[in-house]
């Protein structure tokens, strides 16, 4: 009784995730709850410039972002840079095994001091020890595999330094959401970069990204049409044919 209760409490749940979209397109993620809002609302605290020269904060060569020589690549706390993503993959295995096998065997006791010819006179009609015992025996195995996949995306997004470890690397977060009617395709992008490897326009290709997570996805009318049913997944599960 106790296992049909939370059966139906994680179905009703199930079903409220469903009803919240219902009539209505899906909601946006509130930016103020992201990784990247966090990250530039708490930047580390700026360099103090020197009190006794004033003229120093109006200075074009100081160390500043606004300053002319300042690197404008990310490299702190809350800094925004792009992520491009180009991933053309494909692989492609075949494989093939056969093993065959066969074995014979022949037995007979024509002549053995007379005894087979006393003791046939007792055998049934037609039986003898002539050809007492043959047997043969054969097998045959074929197998063979093959496997064709192809990744293709091409996809441009604005990632945020969330932290900076302290060998330097920077972990950087991104996402985008892109809402087309009553479906919203979602695009998330995390990792871990070197600063050296920031390009001068502020880019970074997605494989010069260590720990690279990358999700393309989606979730709205279409998304849940082509999911199968909660029931259908548990029967999956559960059933052994």
């Amino acid at each position: 009784m106790r296992s049909k209760t939370l059966l139906c409490i994680a179905l009703a749940l199930a079903a409220c995730n469903r009803i919240e979209d219902f009539g209505r397109p899906p909601q946006l993620t509130d930016l103020r709850d992201t990784a990247e809002f966090e990250a530039m609302v708490n930047p580390p605290l700026d360099i103090p410039v020197d009190s006794g020269r004033p003229e120093a904060s109006a200075s074009l060569w100081a160390g500043r972002q606004s300053s002319l020589i300042h690197d404008r690549r990310a490299s702190v706390r809350g800094d925004i840079l792009t992520v491009v993503i180009e991933i053309d993959d494909r692989a492609e295995i075949s494989n093939s095994s056969g093993r065959s096998r066969s074995a014979s065997e022949d037995l007979s006791i024509p002549q053995f001091g007379g005894i087979p010819q006393r003791l046939a006179r007792k055998l049934p009609e037609g039986a003898g020890f002539d050809d007492l015992v043959e047997a043969d025996a054969s097998s045959n195995y074929k197998g063979s595999g093959n496997i064709s996949r192809r990744d293709k995306l091409t996809l441009r997004v604005a990632a945020t330094v969330v932290s900076t470890l302290p060998n330097g690397t920077l972990q950087i977060e991104g996402t985008q959401e892109v809402r087309v009617n009553h479906e919203l395709r979602e695009l998330t992008v995390s990792g871990f970069v070197r600063p050296a490897d920031i390009g001068r326009n502020n880019e970074i290709a997605y494989d010069r990204i260590a720990g690279a997570r990358i999700s393309y996805g989606g979730r709205g009318q279409i998304t849940d049409v082509q999911q199968p049913r909660y029931g259908q997944q548990l029967a999956d599960i559960l059933l052994p044919y």
